[in-house]
C-alpha cells in the first residue's frame, strides 16, 4: 500500500517561539517494501510518523494511503487512527504487565468485536510467524525484551494492517540483541510483503533493514535513495556524514579530465567521481576511510597518490584505524594488521577516484 504526503506541515510552540517539525514534506512511500526515515533527534522523523498514524494532527498538507485520503487540511478530511488500517510497534513494546501473551496480541482482534474462534486462529499464526508459540499462557513481561518486542510485532500483525509502523523499536534491546532483532525484522517484513515504514536515528539499522532510505534534517527530507545509494554516492554534505564516517575537505572544483572531475583541497589535486560542477565552484571532498589504501611501500604511478605521517592508531578487530596528517590536514583510514605501521611513520596513500565524491559545499 503507497503511502503520498504532500506539504506536510506541523509547528509547535516551545519556550515562546515557534518550532517547525515538519516543513512542507513531500514523500512517496512506495507499496511493499521497508522505507526509513534516518535522522537525529528533534528532526521531524516521530513527528511524521505519528501523522501518518493519526496522532499527531498536521497544520497542513495532505496524506493519502493506497487511494484513501485519511487528512487533508483543504478538504478538512481526518480520519480516525482505529480506521486508517495501520499497524505500529513503538520503541517502549507498549506490552501491557496484566495480560498474557496471548491477551497482548488478541487485544486488536478483541476491541473489533471478532469471533473467539477467528481470534484464537489468527493468535496462533501471529505466534508460529514471530516464532514464539508455547509461550502464549506466559506473562508477557517475565518474557526476555527481544521476545517482547516480537510479541509486539505480532499484536502489530495479528489486524492484518495495510501499513506497518515503527518508532524506533530496537533502541532499548542490547547489541547483541539488536543484531539479531533486526535480522529476524528483516526476515518478518519481506516474507509479509507489507509496506513498513520504519524510524530511526541509527545509521547501521537503516542500511541493514531498508529498500529505501529518506534522510531528515529540521523538518525537512533532504535526500531519499536505496541504502547503496545513500552511503556511497549521497549528493549532500550533511546525508554523506551522517549516514557513515567520513573525512570531508573544503575544495576548489578545477576542471574535467576524461572520466572524473578534478578538485583542489588541502590534500592536493585529487581525481574525483564525475560531477557536474562548474569549473571555479566551492565544494566539499567526501572519502570513507574504507577507501583509502594505505602502504609502507611505494604503491607505484596513479591517481591520488599521496604520503602522510600516522599520528596515531587504534586497534579495533578486523584493523587498526588511524588518523593520518597530510600537510595541514588529517584523515581517518584504516590500515591493514599485515601492513604493520606504527605512529610517526610516513605512509603512501592510494585514494580510489570512484570512492572520491564532490558534494554540495
Amino acid at each position: 500500500m503507497e503511502i503520498r504526503i504532500e506539504g506536510l506541515c506541523k509547528t509547535y510552540r516551545s519556550e515562546g517561539r515557534t518550532v517547525a517539525a515538519l516543513d512542507h514534506v513531500d514523500l512517496t512511500i512506495p507499496a511493499n517494501e521497508i522505507f526509513t526515515l534516518l535522522g537525529p533527534s528533534g528532526c521531524g522523523k516521530t513527528t511524521l510518523l505519528r501523522c501518518i498514524v493519526g496522532l499527531e494532527t498536521p497544520d497542513a498538507g495532505e496524506i493519502r494511503i493506497g487511494d484513501d485520503v485519511v487528512w487533508s487540511s483543504e478538504r478538512r478530511i481526518a480520519v480516525p487512527t482505529e480506521k486508517r488500517g495501520l499497524g505500529m510497534v513503538f520503541q517502549t513494546y507498549a506490552i501491557w504487565p496484566h495480560m498474557s501473551v496471548f491477551d497482548n496480541i488478541a487485544y486488536p482482534l478483541q476491541v473489533r468485536g471478532a469471533p473467539r474462534a477467528r481470534i484464537r486462529e489468527k493468535v496462533a499464526r501471529a505466534l508460529e510467524f514471530v516464532q514464539l508459540r508455547g509461550v502464549e499462557r506466559q506473562p508477557a513481561t517475565r518474557l526476555s525484551g527481544g521476545q517482547q518486542q516480537r510479541v509486539a510485532l505480532a499484536r502489530a500483525l495479528v489486524a492484518e494492517p495495510r501499513v506497518i509502523l515503527f518508532d524506533e523499536p530496537l533502541s532499548n534491546l542490547d547489541a547483541k540483541l539488536r543484531e539479531e532483532t533486526r535480522k529476524l525484522l528483516r526476515r518478518f517484513l519481506g516474507e509479509l510483503g507489507i509496506t513498513a515504514l520504519y524510524v530511526t536515528h541509527d545509521r547501521v539499522e537503516a542500511l541493514a533493514l531498508s529498500h529505501t532510505i529518506a534522510v531528515m534534517q529540521a523538518g525537512r527530507v533532504i535526500e531519499t535513495g536505496t541504502p547503496q545509494h545513500m552511503y556511497f554516492d549521497a549528493r549532500h554534505r550533511y546525508v554523506a556524514d551522517f549516514i557513515g564516517r567520513a573525512n570531508q575537505f573544503p575544495a576548489i572544483v578545477r576542471n574535467r579530465e576524461n572520466d572524473y572531475t578534478l578538485a583542489r583541497c588541502g590534500l592536493g589535486t585529487i581525481h574525483c567521481q564525475a560531477r557536474d560542477l562548474p569549473e571555479g565552484a566551492e565544494a566539499t571532498l567526501c572519502i570513507r576511510p574504507e577507501f583509502i589504501r594505505v602502504t609502507r611501500n611505494e604503491v607505484g604511478p596513479g591517481f591520488n597518490v599521496i604520503e602522510g605521517t600516522i599520528e596515531s592508531m587504534e586497534f579495533v578487530g578486523e584493523v587498526y584505524e588511524a588518523e593520518i596528517r597530510v600537510n595541514d590536514e588529517r584523515l581517518l583510514a584504516r590500515i591493514d594488521p599485515d601492513v604493520q605501521a606504527v605512529p610517526g611513520e610516513r605512509v603512501e596513500l592510494r585514494l580510489d577516484p570512484a570512492h572520491c565524491l564532490l558534494l554540495s559545499a
